[in-house]
C-alpha cells in the first residue's frame, strides 16, 4: 500500500476519485430517464397494496397543481437510486480496492455485496407483508355514517402517500444493515459479541423507540420493524463470533508462521555454526599435521637405541 501511495500522489487519487464519482453520478441520470419514461408503471407498483385494500372504485387526489409532477420525479429518483446501486458501489470499490491489501479486500467485499441485498430484502418485506397490514388497520377507521353523522372515507393523496412509502422502505433498508454494520465494528475491534450480548436488553428496547420514530403511529408498523432488528440483532451477534474466531485463527496462524521461521533459522544457525567448527577443526589439524612435519625435516633423528633393544651396540656404534 505504501509502494502504490509513492507511485500514485494526492493529485492523481483526487482525479481518481473526480472519475469514479463521475460514472457514478453519470449512471444515476441515465437510470433516472429512464424510470421517468416508465414512472407511472412504478408509481403503480407502489400503490398496489393501498389500491388492493380499497378496492377498483377508489381514487386518489391531489390538491397543489404541481403535486403530480414532483411526485414522479421523486418516484424516478427513488427508483434510480435502487437501479444505479451496483453501479455506485462497484466505482467506490474500484477506488478503495487498489489501497487495500488482499486479506482486507477478501473482508471487506462480501459487506459490499451484502448491503444491496440486505437493503432490498428490507423494501421486500415492507412491501410485501408491513404495507398491507398497515393500510388494512388505517381503513379499518372508514365508516358509511348514516344516522349517526357524516361519513368517514379516505381520499388518500398522491404526494403524501409516496413520502409514507418512501420512509417506510428507507426506514426497513437501513435497519438491516445493523449485521454488516455490527460485524465491520466487531473486526474493527470496537464492538464484541460478548459485550453486545450483555446488552440485549437495552438493545431490545432501543430498537423499538426507533421503530416508533420511523414508523407511522401505528402498533403493526411498530412491532413490524421492532422484531426484525431484534432478529438482526441476534445475527449481528453471530455474526460478530465468527468474525472474532477467524480473526483468532489468523493470529495464531501467523504465530505458527513465525515460530516454524524462528525454527528454520535456528536451525540453519545452527548448521553454519557447525559447519564453521568443522571448518575450524580441520584447519588445526592440518596446523597440525604441518607442524610435525616441519619438525621432522628440521630434527632428523640421530643415532640411538635400536627397536631391538640393543642398546649397547647401538653406543659402541656410536663412538
Amino acid at each position: 500500500m505504501q509502494s502504490h501511495d509513492k507511485q500514485m500522489p494526492i493529485m492523481e487519487h483526487l482525479i481518481e476519485l473526480r472519475n469514479r464519482l463521475t460514472w457514478a453520478v453519470l449512471a444515476l441520470f441515465i437510470t433516472f430517464a429512464v424510470c421517468y419514461y416508465f414512472v407511472e408503471d412504478i408509481y403503480g407498483f407502489l400503490v398496489r397494496p393501498l389500491a388492493n385494500e380499497m378496492g377498483p372504485d377508489r381514487r386518489m387526489i391531489y390538491t397543489a397543481l404541481t403535486e403530480v409532477f414532483f411526485t414522479y420525479v421523486k418516484v424516478s429518483f427513488f427508483a434510480a437510486l435502487f437501479v444505479s446501486a451496483p453501479v455506485f458501489l462497484g466505482q467506490l470499490w474500484a477506488f478503495v480496492a487498489p489501497g487495500l491489501y488482499k486479506n482486507e479486500r477478501s473482508a471487506f467485499l462480501p459487506f459490499l455485496v451484502a448491503t444491496p441485498i440486505l437493503f432490498l430484502l428490507g423494501g421486500a418485506l415492507v412491501y410485501y407483508f408491513i404495507m398491507p397490514l398497515a393500510w388494512k388497520f388505517f381503513l379499518s377507521f372508514e365508516h358509511a355514517g348514516g344516522d349517526s353523522g357524516l361519513a368517514i372515507q379516505l381520499e388518500a393523496k398522491v404526494g403524501e402517500y409516496l413520502s409514507l412509502v418512501m420512509k417506510l422502505i428507507f426506514a426497513f433498508g437501513l435497519c438491516f444493515q445493523l449485521p454488516v454494520l455490527l460485524t465491520l465494528m466487531a473486526r474493527a475491534g470496537i464492538v464484541t459479541a460478548d459485550g453486545l450480548a450483555r446488552r440485549r436488553k437495552y438493545a431490545v428496547v432501543i430498537a423499538f423507540v426507533f421503530a416508533a420514530i420511523l414508523t407511522p403511529p401505528d402498533l403493526i408498523s411498530q412491532v413490524g420493524l421492532g422484531i426484525p432488528i431484534i432478529i438482526l440483532y441476534e445475527i449481528s451477534i453471530i455474526m460478530a463470533r465468527i468474525s472474532e474466531r477467524k480473526k483468532r485463527q489468523a493470529a495464531d496462524d501467523d504465530e505458527d508462521e513465525g515460530e516454524d521461521d524462528d525454527v528454520a533459522k535456528t536451525e540453519e544457525d545452527s548448521g553454519e555454526n557447525v559447519d564453521d567448527q568443522g571448518a575450524a577443526a580441520a584447519a588445526y589439524d592440518d596446523g597440525q599435521s604441518s607442524l610435525t612435519g616441519d619438525q621432522n625435516k628440521k630434527s632428523p633423528r640421530l643415532s640411538g637405541p635400536s627397536d631391538n633393544g640393543d642398546g649397547e651396540d647401538d653406543f659402541n656404534n656410536a663412538r
